[in-house]
């Protein structure tokens, strides 16, 4: 089946890859693939590497076509740095493979690379995403590349002169620090990990290849000869090991991240070599763009200050995380909202859904709505009663998670039709209360005044008194979001002289804002807070009375 016209971006990859596949091998399963270094908290950008390559092959899938979405965990990569909020006693380990550096203090797990691993594994899960994990470490100690190996170090001459058709001398001395090994007069592609210190600051010396014996030397003091065709304590150089893998896979679509798509970068150096040397085609790989977060100065969970699908997962729900990704084509950048904008993106989700039951939605929101939704494999766990995102946490701020309280509040919420328990509300609820929780400072918290302001109230002028009374007066007949939403703006339009559905003028719009700020005074000691008509009905009728009464 192929994309209309109006077709969404996952669906117009789709298509090309199934046609590319159709070409290269007809039948044979389609594979996609991701990769990540687990060296670190793996964030919101890194999950580009995985949304774009899940959509396209969850796609397929649904077209009823064979398709298998790979992650290679690159845990046999060197430690490169310690991440920012991590002990700096780990610099002592920078050199050795991911795999062999302790986890964390405190961590339950054996390695660096486990230990960052689990969480970004569990929201995977959460979002539905299956993959085939490999690790690298697994498939390299394992000898699993041994052939491709040998055939990279014979090779090392015409594999260094297409590396030499994009050199510039910066590029040089970048790889000759991080890729590179050998010596002057010779290229290997091939980084061995000393047998004493575990590190890769290793000098490949000589190769024969005919014994494949290769002798190196470490910065640690130590050197020794080892017979290639057994040795498994070493690895490609990236430019050369991420080509040899597309070319062992069969990648057909994976997409990679602006860094390793300018020129000289590894993208465009393995197009070359996974023709010329591994004998088959580079996949279809777009460029996917940065992925910025607004309110990260509020994050209070992720070391680093970088926040993780994890992160992201304790305040969102699945769908809407997954339609981030999937409604921006790989190549446009947007943000990922973790201050007060989170209310606005659900909104902006929660009206996409109105529009869908309603029919009224265009087809390329509709297809992209189901890639948020569900999966080939089935509808996402949903909330059943989806109140508004800023609501639930609004009532979840004025409560202060109390469950009783909150669940007053919703019903007079959902009056027509009651939320008869807060597990309908779930886990919206629960996502809105973390929000509040570990996103909203503690002075911007909502505390509902105990007492009534007396000294504001005592030198308020007959127009203020007379607001209060209108609004005092009307609280009864009006109780409900949309009643008390006509009441606190129809107040200043009353005293106006003016029906409570007239259209706002700008003297008017002063009056509502002057209003507005004295009723978040005398209720909750702020110019501003929650939008009024959930602030009243969270505090209550008889509080509301108690706080505003002038006589």
């Amino acid at each position: 089946m192929a994309a209309s016209t109006e077709a969404d971006w996952v669906a117009r990859f789709a298509d090309e890859v199934i046609a590319e596949a159709e070409r290269r091998a007809p039948g044979q399963k389609i594979i996609c693939a991701s990769g990540i270094s687990p060296s670190g908290p793996i964030h919101l950008g890194n999950l580009r590497e995985i949304m774009v390559p899940h959509l396209v092959a969850d796609e397929i899938k649904r077209r009823g076509i064979d398709c298998e979405h790979i992650l290679s965990w690159d845990d046999f990569d060197r430690y490169r740095k310690v991440p920012a909020g991590y002990d700096p006693s780990y610099a002592d380990h920078i050199g050795k493979p991911l795999t062999s550096v302790p986890a964390p203090a405190g961590s339950p797990y054996a390695s660096w690379s486990d230990h960052f691993k689990a969480p970004f594994r569990a929201a995977l899960a959460e979002l539905g995403v299956e993959v085939t994990e490999i690790s690298q470490t697994e498939q390299y100690t394992a000898g699993t590349y041994r052939d491709r190996v040998l055939l990279a170090m014979r090779e090392r001459h015409r594999i260094d002169e297409v590396l030499g058709r994009y050199r510039t001398k910066k590029k040089q001395a970048e790889e000759q620090d991080d890729e590179e090994t050998g010596t002057a007069a010779d290229y290997y592609p091939y980084k061995p990990y000393c047998a004493v210190c575990d590190r890769d600051l290793t000098t490949v010396t000589s190769y024969d290849e005919e014994t494949t014996e290769l002798a190196y030397t470490c910065v640690c003091g130590h050197a020794e000869t080892v017979r290639l065709a057994e040795f498994d304590r070493g690895k490609l150089v990236w430019k050369v090991d991420w080509p040899m893998r597309w070319a062992f896979k069969g990648v057909m679509f994976e997409p990679s991240g602006v860094d390793h798509q300018s020129p000289g970068s590894s993208w465009m150096v393995g197009q070359q070599l996974v023709r010329e040397i591994f004998g088959a085609e580079p996949p279809i790989g777009p460029m996917y763009a940065f992925v910025g977060i607004s309110g990260m100065a509020k994050m209070s969970s992720s070391k680093g200050g970088v926040p993780t699908a994890e992160d992201a997962l304790r305040i969102m729900e699945p769908q809407l995380l997954r339609w981030l990704y999937a409604r921006r084509r790989p190549n446009q950048a947007f943000n990922i909202s973790f201050d007060q904008e989170i209310s606005r993106t659900y909104d902006e989700w929660d009206a996409l859904e109105r529009k869908i039951e309603s029919g009224t939605a265009a087809p390329v929101d509709v297809a992209v709505h189901s890639r948020a939704a569900r999966t080939a494999a089935g509808e996402l766990p949903t909330t059943p009663r989806k109140l508004p995102y800023r609501t639930l946490a609004s009532v979840v701020d004025i409560t202060t998670g109390d469950e009783e309280q909150t669940l007053r509040i919703l019903r007079d919420f959902t009056i027509e039709d009651p939320v008869s328990s807060l597990e309908e509300t779930r886990p919206r609820l629960d996502k809105a209360s973390a929000w509040v929780s570990t996103h909203v400072e503690e002075d911007q918290r909502t505390r509902v005044r105990t007492e009534p302001d007396r000294e504001t109230l005592a030198a308020l002028g007959d127009t203020d008194r007379e607001a209060l009374k209108l609004l005092v007066e009307g609280l009864d007949e009006h109780w409900s979001l949309d009643g008390l939403t006509t009441l606190v703006y129809g107040v200043p339009k009353v005293q106006a002289g003016l029906t409570p559905d007239a259209k706002p003028t700008p003297e008017l719009k002063a009056a509502q804002r002057s209003f507005f700020a004295l009723l978040y005074q005398l209720l909750v000691g702020r110019d501003t807070g929650p939008r009024l008509p959930t602030l009243l009905l969270a505090v209550g009728a008889d509080r509301v009375r108690k706080l505003l009464a002038t006589g």
